[in-house]
């Protein structure tokens, strides 16, 4: 095997591995790459060259920098970190919106108790 073709052989590894770790089906991974399931299954295995412009849409579905595919024996405990920052950071954007959320909903609360109040005691 060739140096191109143990390469190729690499980035279809670990895009296979990519899409295992992300629990994703190989019809799965290909309709979010807008690919067939018969085109990723050969970029998977090393079959066909793929070109740089799908190689950036790759990583960039699978939370990866361009440059890791080529890694021999990637280490995939880096996306599952960067995931896990992800999901946190999201997490706290959620908590943050609903503080506020519940902030709106005391005032409205208050308001609509004060608006009572007055009311009954107009009675």
């Amino acid at each position: 095997m060739d140096g191109n073709q143990k390469t190729i052989k690499t980035v279809g590894n670990n895009i296979r591995e990519l899409r295992i770790r992300s629990g994703w089906s190989l019809r799965v991974a290909a309709k979010r790459l807008g690919i067939s399931t018969s085109a990723l299954s050969k970029i998977e295995t090393g079959v066909t060259d793929v070109n740089l412009s799908r190689l950036e849409q790759i990583a960039e579905v699978y939370g990866v920098k361009l440059v890791q595919l080529w890694i021999p024996n990637f280490e995939f405990s880096d996306l599952e970190a960067s995931k896990l920052n992800q999901a946190k950071e999201k997490v706290f954007d959620l908590e943050t919106e609903i503080k506020a959320f519940q902030r709106k909903v005391i005032l409205l609360y208050e308001k609509l108790h004060e608006q009572a109040t007055k009311y009954n005691h107009a009675v």
